[in-house]
């Protein structure tokens, strides 16, 4: 990857605009971005979690940040207008598949049309040179094969109303790209990521957040669906990579395009095997699986990263181990009421250490 100390160096006083700023992701990148000395501009919700992570590193006041809904254009505009970044990277939506189903209007107004509101805002800003917009690894049409990666030319198609909403957002992008930024000094891509873990992340149903709260309750983990594969990775590593891609583009418009970033093949582990690693790193913990008959979740999903390495020259870096270890490292933390603004800068400065 892109030298650390070089993309600390590009983003010192740079104006950045992050959507989702408030959220799990949202809440690492502008940490990261504080640490480069960026001037750092949020929008977002109110975080939807207590505790939250948002709210913890006290970033309300580190950070110029908006509490609106991406859904208010004529809002959004007014903080491009004032704003005027020159990079826009997008994290808010509604990001969880079983909401989806609970929600299925509210999650396609957010992750679509929030994404149209974006895009049209940097339509009428010519300021903005570089635009990251970040979905999932769950937007492809998903046939549940083993041993496949997806890849970026694979049909996007997702199942569920979450998953299908971010191939929409997609294609939206591909859409303002074709029809308004051909001529513009602008560069675009999307990135579709794998599952991030970490500490600090508080959403219901989710496994590690799960694993955290029964956990630090005495009690042994519930997990749904034990054989599920997924690509874990920790938050640091996606978050990094989008922030080297939007450099990157920023620098030279032939690096924009659609992006998969996800672990090496043996970091796509089972959700027992995720678990397992969680008790060996927590003393005292453990799991039992239930028979869960929820809404249908894929069970198998896998990536193929191979373009991002060959192009960006990209690497993974932490190992699933070390991402549980360094988020049980960080609840701990949580648990034992300890500063989480220094252990947050800790575990930032040992990604950059180890990139150097």
């Amino acid at each position: 990857m892109e030298g650390v100390g070089l993309m600390k160096s590009f983003y010192q006083g740079k104006k950045v605009l992050v959507t989702g700023h408030t959220g799990f992701k949202g809440s690492w990148l502008c940490s990261i971005l504080l640490e480069f000395g960026a001037e750092v501009c949020g929008i977002g919700l109110e975080p939807d979690t207590n505790p939250s992570l948002f709210h913890l590193l006290d970033l309300s006041n580190r950070l110029e940040s908006h509490i609106l809904d991406i859904r208010d254009l004529e809002a959004v505009k007014d903080i491009f207008d004032k704003f005027h970044p020159e990079i826009v990277i997008h994290l808010a939506a509604q990001p969880l598949v079983i909401d989806s189903y609970i929600k299925p209007v509210y999650t396609f107004e957010v992750n679509v049309l929030g994404t149209v509101n974006i895009l049209e805002c940097i339509r009428l800003n010519n300021c903005v040179k570089s635009f990251v917009n970040v979905t999932t690894d769950k937007v492809y049409e998903n046939h549940e094969q083993e041993d496949y990666g997806y890849m970026e030319t694979d049909r996007l198609n997702g199942y569920d109303p979450y998953s299908n909403s971010k191939s929409c957002s997609e294609l939206v992008t591909d859409s303002y790209c074709k029809s308004f930024f051909g001529e513009r000094d602008l560069a675009i891509s999307t990135c579709r990521a794998g599952n991030v873990i970490g500490g600090g992340d508080f959403s219901e149903n989710r496994i590690v957040p799960d694993c955290v709260k029964y956990t630090m309750n005495k009690q042994a983990i519930v997990v749904r669906n034990p054989n599920s594969v997924r690509p874990y990775q920790h938050v640091l590593e996606a978050d990094m990579f989008y922030l080297m891609l939007a450099m990157k583009q920023y620098k030279d418009k032939a690096y924009a395009g659609n992006y998969n970033i996800g672990p090496e093949d043996g970091d796509c582990i089972t959700t027992s095997q995720l678990c397992d690693l969680f008790c060996r790193f927590w003393d005292g913990a453990e799991w039992k699986a239930i028979d869960y008959q929820g809404p249908h979740e894929a069970n198998y999903l896998k990536l193929n990263c191979s373009k991002a390495k060959s192009i960006l020259q990209w690497q993974p870096r932490w190992h699933v181990d070390e991402a549980v270890k360094l988020t049980v490292e960080w609840s701990k933390a949580f648990a034992d009421k300890e500063n989480l603004k220094e252990i947050t800068q800790r575990q930032i400065l040992k990604y950059m250490e180890e990139q150097k």
